[in-house]
C-alpha cells in the first residue's frame, strides 16, 4: 500500500493512548485501531478533523505517500 499511516507515531509523540484518542474523537477503539493499522479503506473528513484537533496536528502528519517499487 503506497499510503503509510503515521497515526501511531503522532500519538506516541503526544503521549496519547489509543483509548484516550478514541474517547476524544468519539470513535470506538476497534475502528481507531483499524485506521492506525491501515485496515480501514477510507476515512471521513469529519473524522480526520477530530483526530487532528485532538492530536494538534495536520493531516499530512498522519499520512505519507511512498511510491511502490516495481
Amino acid at each position: 500500500m503506497p499510503i503509510i499511516i503515521r497515526l501511531d507515531r503522532v500519538m506516541a509523540d503526544r503521549k496519547m493512548s489509543l483509548n484516550e484518542l478514541a474517547e476524544r474523537v468519539g470513535m470506538t477503539n476497534v475502528n481507531l485501531s483499524n485506521l492506525k493499522t491501515g485496515k480501514m479503506k477510507g476515512v471521513r473528513f469529519e473524522t480526520m478533523e477530530a483526530i487532528c484537533k485532538a492530536l494538534e496536528c495536520q493531516p499530512g502528519d498522519l499520512f505519507e505517500y511512498m511510491e511502490e517499487q516495481s
